[in-house]
């Protein structure tokens, strides 16, 4: 007998069939026990009289006919509520061990940690499943919106052999003897391939070694980047970056509202076109609302970033702004400067909700011009002797924007720590398990 999904069982009443999936949960009343059962399509309850003993997370394989439940024993909160299994035969393939922890239940009451060490069990709760099902969809609409602006698809490479982008947050590689490190983005790779496809973007894992433990930073993230050429000015970028957001945040809410209702988790509100302010004019509004004196500062601190966002809900009814026009020091060497005061730069950063979401903006396409800010910036140019190659050749106008999975996966739920939206995350502290663990367990 073939084996089908549990969430075929509404429409086969009547029917004799075979199950396999998880024991969800046990309820033993003395010689009928129920047992729901679950598998990647749903839950179902299922009956039977002495049964053999099973534990909860088994894996188990069950025959049975399927049956309406009375009227007064219907749950409403399961897709498969109107229907129940009797067991006929129940075989165990896979003993569960006792569990650390109940996971049967609504919510996964635990400390992060634990909810860490255990991820091979904790991902298997349904509310902790939905956020990688949000993810996806994040992953993909992205996907979507930009092939369907003729934008190409390539692969970055992770390991490189400069860091052109400066600072001390980037891990080294011993490659064969050579020194390497890995990459913080794909930046240098899609802006070079706009000189041969145009548009392109990626998804790839990018890597960061910063020394931090805030819930907003990981070592490694899926970072979604776009990059594409012929463009007019800033704006255009501006406004490309709102499409993809706009399409992601649409199909969420459309393909994703078990999982939001899950986390009582609301879309942002977008007005019809995302408000773009320079970081200066962001300043003086701050100042003006809170008295705090910000307007020398070179970035927006996290304090600014929630007033700003609470500024443009209430002035401009949407929870993302845009903010553009930083000091042109303050960002990477190929960061536009603006021809009417070059000292600030046509880059900008999305926020939403209280804090930054993506960053982008119009880069530098002369070569003259790109060759100075190298220099100025301090940067070898042999160590990118590449990417400089492609302008040097002929690169069009260009710019792009990018934004990391988890952390915009993590504001869409409302989660409190950007670990919680990823499925192994890697910070200081932890690969897989928490260093302090392992190096005990090392010793003993």
């Amino acid at each position: 007998m073939e084996r089908i999904l549990i969430c075929e069982t509404p429409k086969k009443i009547g029917d004799k069939v075979r199950l396999a999936g998880w024991v969800n949960a046990i309820r033993d009343h003395g010689k009928i026990t129920f047992l729901d059962l679950r598998d990647r399509s749903g839950i179902v309850q299922c009956v039977g009289k002495d049964l053999e003993k099973v534990s909860s997370e088994s894996v188990v394989e069950i025959i049975g006919s399927i049956a309406e439940r009375p009227e007064k024993l219907i749950n409403q909160n399961l897709k498969t509520g109107k229907v129940e299994v009797q067991i006929e035969e129940l075989k165990i393939i896979s003993k569960s061990a006792e569990l650390p922890f109940d996971i049967g239940t609504e919510d996964l009451n635990l400390e992060l940690p634990t909810l860490l060490d255990f991820r091979s069990l904790t991902l298997r709760h349904p509310k902790i499943k939905a956020i990688f099902k949000v993810q996806e969809v994040v992953i993909d609409s992205f996907r979507r919106a930009l092939q369907a602006k003729d934008f190409f698809e390539f692969q970055a490479p992770s390991i490189i052999s400069s860091a052109p982008e400066g600072g001390a947050e980037i891990f080294e590689v011993d490659y064969f003897g050579h020194k390497t490190y890995l990459a913080q983005s794909p930046q240098l790779y899609k802006s070079l391939l706009v000189s041969i496809f145009e548009r392109v973007f990626s998804v790839n894992k990018v890597f960061r070694a910063e020394p931090s433990v805030t819930t907003r930073h990981l070592t490694e993230v899926v970072s979604l980047d776009a990059e594409f050429g012929f463009i007019e000015d800033y704006l255009e970028v501006k406004e490309m970056a709102e499409y993809t957001i706009k399409f992601v945040l649409d199909q969420v809410a459309e393909k994703c509202a078990k999982e939001l209702e899950m986390w009582g988790a609301t879309i942002p509100k977008v007005s019809k076109s995302i408000p773009i302010i320079k970081l200066r004019e962001a300043q003086e509004i701050i100042y003006k609302r809170t008295g705090r004196d910000c307007r020398k500062e070179k970035d927006l601190a996290p304090e600014d970033e929630r007033e700003i966002c609470k500024w443009s809900l209430e002035e401009k009814g949407s929870d993302l702004v845009f903010v553009s026009h930083y000091p042109t020091k303050a960002r990477p060497f190929y960061t536009y400067p603006d021809p009417e005061d070059p000292e600030f730069n046509q880059g900008f950063d999305l926020i939403g909700r209280g804090t930054e979401w993506m960053t982008g903006g119009r880069r530098i396409h002369d070569y003259q011009t790109l060759m100075e800010h190298v220099k100025e910036w301090g940067i070898t140019p042999k160590n990118i002797e590449l990417y400089l190659q492609a302008y040097k050749y002929g690169m069009p106008p260009l710019g792009g924007f990018a934004f990391g999975a988890e952390r915009i996966t993590m504001h869409i739920l409302g989660l409190k720590n950007v670990r919680e939206a990823s499925l192994f995350p890697r910070d200081m502290e932890r690969v897989d398990f928490r260093f302090s663990q392992t190096e005990e367990d090392s010793s003993k």
